[in-house]
């Protein structure tokens, strides 16, 4: 007969070959029609809750690389805490206003000839952009396999949502928070705005450093040299500071005079190529109080002020300040009311302002001259180094390379301009108004609110709830604490079109109007016709809408046409989201610890977000709500390529590999660009390149390979009649499983730190050694030799069963179309989605004498092993069942007296025979011989009783038992 056909080979519809991008589309599809994100929640009902909130992405472009990561890690979390039983709801959002959206929408719209386009036409076309990029996107993020609530995202455009963010901003209008002032904000030229913080990012900068001479008032011939790099600034020029605690002295040059900081002196002379100077005095800057300078170019004079901001390290120790244009200079032009004096139109040109008589502002050639810089020049820098020039006002110019904020849409440096804009005081005097305290009182807790802390300023209370949130890595704390400590007041208008309108009035002397009442009534009615309203109607009937029925103020007469600041937008989320959807709320009893129903347990996002999100949404949420929005806030690295350059969305079209997210997920599939993620420490910058996602490719296929081994030699088992004990299991699958046990604990920690990199680490190693290398090489014997429902054979597929199961959970957080395949296949499987199972921890026994004794047979494995190579090389036996080994020693004395321990030695070194000579005390030896008897036709072990059975002449004993099952 056939032996082979007796054999229990393995067998399995779970193919070898992934074939990742055709069958993942193909799971999705499974998904959705089986509504199996709804199934989870349904599941999940009642269970304690975990709430990871979405940072909405922007409405623009194709997901790229740095968006995948974060969607995954996110995915990741929380399939985690679903595996764990907790109800896990994800509510995916998209920030859809602002000026990426505008910016392109509005290039495209001039490209197609529509340069007259009015507001409600543009924010038609926004929208509209907005809309298809969501479409475009959700598709993208699904394709990843991230599950979540995708046919009710939130979005910033709804009106439901720009309502809710008014009231939030109602609230912190109400306590005082928002003002109308003018100072100095980031402006950028080309999209004519002002700009957040977090929308300007530090480039390598190249500016013109200049030395002018301001000659000093009633003392012909003597100068104060300032410094700086922003010439086009000095038509805006009222003061100059310097440093009262620091050495000055008066040279005399070639007939002239100089102030100059006595440290910097030798420096500023080496540059102005001065020779034989003489120093005629030496005064603490303090002497230099009251000091007044002719303007070298304008009609006018100044004054020179102390200021410690003054410093030694560069320039000539005299800074010439602009009011208008920095917010130190804003700051030493308020304490001395001086004007805030900003010759600078909207378009960036110089130009005239009503803030000083026209005859004591800038020569007529400089007017409209333009700040942005083309090719490296700026013709306003031009227009007055040529005015220094033609006055011999000009001691030196060089090239001065330094970083400089530049926006992050057009990559074109901003300027500070100061001009009339709406701001949130940062420090307020704060205390929880009324408007909170009831919106707390709803949940009947609000013991976490600052109400109990003495009244202070809106800054040390938001410092103060920052140490109440944990900050994941811990480096993240002191990251947003310097942006709370050191940021000015937020400037929250923006002079764009396509954003939540900022409900305020002019009267009819031009006075703001912005009531508490007044906005609460717009986001009702915003509520019902969306804020287009606010750009369609004229301020009369806007104001008929809004306007509170016990008004006693002036009447409006214009409207504001600013939109608030798009941070204000995503910030407002814990009012718009967490306070609105009822999925997200946490019940008390559930979690005790948790003192405010609507909280966040976690945010996540990548290290900017300190500066942005996170920032923004810490600020309204504490000013608005009374409390940080989240417990947990966790922080992940940037995607950099091969030469650490950061990737990000505005930067693809300067790189040769495509960076979006479907290009990789065309290639790999999901699964191993989700495997990638979850290899990397993400707390880190990760570099993405090719070859690195290769390398992963390979742990890929290793751990598909193992789940394809474990589910083939389960074909023929039935959990409910074939499951062994767990004292009756054989010492090698006990010691598996113990192995399992413990791998399950590190992973499970690795889960609760969100330190996925270990998870992978332990993973691919368990799959590569404990399983690869010895026990599934091990177990092939009795697996396919044994009877098929031998003790022992039924023994293994008990541990393979366990190992297939555990696995698969440990894998689907990550791996989430991978295990979900190779759940299908399980025997007895609990649910019919991985993702709808619950992980509850194997807590399995493996005794510690049993570590003992498989501590030694593993040793003694190693120890044998190279032995029997040895004797392949020297062709004394072929493969290793045609040996024998004989083990002396001290150990071979111990294994000699435990009959179970000798059997798993012979079969972990894969041998036909083990002989143990017990020399107690000795050191181990090994000898490796041919192996005593013939070779079994169907096991090919080299047995002695091969023959012994007339009817199968050509098999060993145990295989005469095992056909004889076989025909039975």
């Amino acid at each position: 007969m056939e032996y082979k056909d007796t054999l229990n080979l393995p067998r399995t519809d779970f193919p070898m070959k992934a074939d990742l991008v055709t069958r993942e589309p193909e799971r999705l599809k499974k998904w959705e029609a089986a509504k199996l994100y709804q199934q989870i929640q349904a599941r999940r009902a009642g269970a304690e809750k975990f709430v990871l909130h979405d940072g909405p992405p922007f409405a623009n472009g194709d997901v790229h690389i740095g968006t995948a990561l974060n969607k995954i890690l996110k995915d990741v979390i929380i399939k985690y805490q679903t595996l764990r039983g907790k109800s896990a709801p994800y509510i995916p959002g998209w920030d859809c206003h602002g000026l990426p959206i505008e910016f392109k929408v509005s290039q495209e719209m001039r490209k197609a000839g529509d340069t007259a386009a009015d507001a409600a036409t543009i924010r038609k076309a926004c929208e509209a952009s907005a809309r298809k990029f969501i479409d475009l996107q959700r598709v993208q993020f699904k394709r990843l396999g991230v599950l979540g609530d995708w046919d009710k995202p939130y979005l910033t455009l709804n009106k439901e949502y720009e309502a809710d963010e008014l009231r939030l901003f109602a609230d912190i209008v109400a306590q005082g928070f928002v003002y109308r002032g003018k100072k100095p904000v980031y402006w950028s030229i080309p999209c004519r705005t002002a700009l957040a913080e977090a929308e300007v990012e530090y480039q390598d900068h190249v500016s013109q450093s200049v030395f002018v001479k301001f000659p000093v008032v009633g003392k012909p011939g003597t100068f104060v040299v300032i410094w700086t790099t922003t010439p086009w600034t000095l038509p805006a020029n009222l003061a100059v500071a310097y440093n009262p605690k620091l050495q000055y002295s008066l040279v005399q040059v070639a007939g002239e005079k100089y102030w100059i900081l006595t440290s910097l002196l030798a420096s500023v002379a080496e540059k102005c190529k001065w020779e034989n100077v003489q120093t005629l005095e030496s005064d603490l800057g303090s002497e230099l109080a009251g000091l007044e300078y002719q303007h070298p170019f304008c009609n006018r004079t100044g004054k020179a002020f102390p200021a410690e901001f003054v410093t030694s390290d560069t320039g000539t120790g005299f800074v010439h300040i602009a009011p208008g244009h920095g917010l130190d200079d804003y700051n030493l032009g308020r304490a001395n009311g001086l004007p805030i004096y900003s010759p600078v139109n909207d378009d960036g040109a110089l130009a005239l302002t009503n803030d000083l008589p026209a005859e004591q502002q800038m020569p007529a050639e400089m007017l409209g001259k333009s700040i942005l810089e083309k090719h490296g020049k700026s013709d306003a820098n031009e227009a007055v180094l040529h005015e220094l020039r033609s006055r011999h006002a000009l001691l030196h110019q060089e090239n001065y390379h330094h970083s400089y904020p530049h926006c992050w849409r057009s990559k074109t440096p901003i300027i500070f301009r100061a001009m009339d804009q709406w701001f949130i005081k940062i420090d307020h005097d704060f205390s929880v108004g009324d408007d909170v305290r009831r919106l707390h009182s709803k949940s009947g807790n609000n013991q976490s609110l600052v109400t109990s802390a003495p009244t202070k300023t809106f800054r040390e209370a938001a410092l103060a709830e920052i140490d109440r949130v944990t900050w994941i890595p811990d480096w993240g704390v002191n990251r947003i604490k310097g942006a709370v400590q050191s940021r000015p007041d937020w400037c929250i208008s923006r002079q764009r079109t396509w954003g939540v309108p900022i409900p305020a009035f002019y009267d009819a002397q031009g006075e703001p109007i912005l009531d508490a009442q007044i906005v609460r009534n717009a986001a009702a009615v915003i509520e019902q016709h969306g804020s287009n309203v606010w750009f369609e109607k004229s301020a009369a009937e806007l104001w008929a809408l809004v306007k509170p029925k016990d008004w006693k103020g002036a009447d409006a007469t214009a409207k504001s046409n600013d939109t608030l600041d798009v941070w204000i937008d995503s910030g407002s989320s814990s009012r718009a989201v967490l306070m609105r959807r009822d999925e997200l709320s946490h019940s008390a009893l559930r979690t005790p610890n948790s003192a405010l129903a609507w909280q966040a347990d976690m945010y996540l996002e990548g290290s900017d977000q300190h500066r942005g999100w996170f920032q923004s949404s810490l600020l309204l949420s504490l000013a608005g709500n009374g409390a940080a929005p989240f417990k947990t806030v966790l922080t992940h690295g940037f995607m950099v390529d091969a030469d650490r350059e950061k990737i990000s969305k505005s930067k693809q079209g300067g790189y040769e590999k495509p960076q979006t997210a479907e290009a990789y997920v065309k290639k790999w599939g999901a699964d191993v660009v989700r495997l990638w993620v979850a290899s990397q420490d993400f707390r880190s910058d990760i570099v993405v390149s090719e070859e690195r996602v290769n390398k992963v490719g390979e742990s890929y296929r290793a751990i598909r390979n193992a789940l394809r081994y474990q589910l083939s030699n389960l074909y023929d088992f039935d959990p409910a009649k074939h499951t062994v004990a767990d004292d009756q299991l054989t010492g090698l699958d006990r010691w598996i499983l113990g192995e399992f046990s413990k791998l399950e604990k590190d992973v499970i920690e690795a889960y609760d730190k969100a330190e996925f990199h270990v998870v992978y680490q332990k993973l691919s190693q368990f799959v590569a050694v404990e399983l690869s290398s010895i026990y599934h090489d091990v177990i092939k014997d009795r697996m396919y030799t044994d009877p098929a429902n031998s003790a022992r054979r039924r023994s293994t597929q008990t541990a393979l069963l366990r190992l297939v199961t555990g696995l698969c959970q440990m894998l689907s957080p990550i791996l989430v179309f991978t295990a979900d395949e190779a759940w299908e296949f399980v025997p007895g499987k609990p649910t019919g989605s991985v993702h709808e199972a619950d992980w509850a921890i194997n807590d399995f026994k493996f005794l510690d004498k049993e570590i003992t004794t498989w501590n030694l047979l593993l040793s003694l494995r190693s120890f044998i092993l190279p032995e029997l190579e040895k004797a392949r090389q020297a062709k004394s036996i072929g493969k290793a069942l045609e040996a024998k080994v004989t083990l002396s020693g001290g150990n071979a004395d111990i294994i000699n007296s435990n009959a179970e321990a000798a059997s798993a030695l012979r079969e972990l070194v894969n041998v036909s025979q083990l002989e143990l000579i017990g020399k107690a005390g000795e050191a181990d030896s090994v000898s490796v011989a041919k192996a005593d008897g013939v070779k079994c036709e169907r096991c090919w072990h080299w047995e002695t009783d091969v023959g012994s059975n007339p009817e199968h002449p050509t098999i060993c004993g145990r295989c005469v038992e095992a056909v004889k099952q076989f025909r039975a």
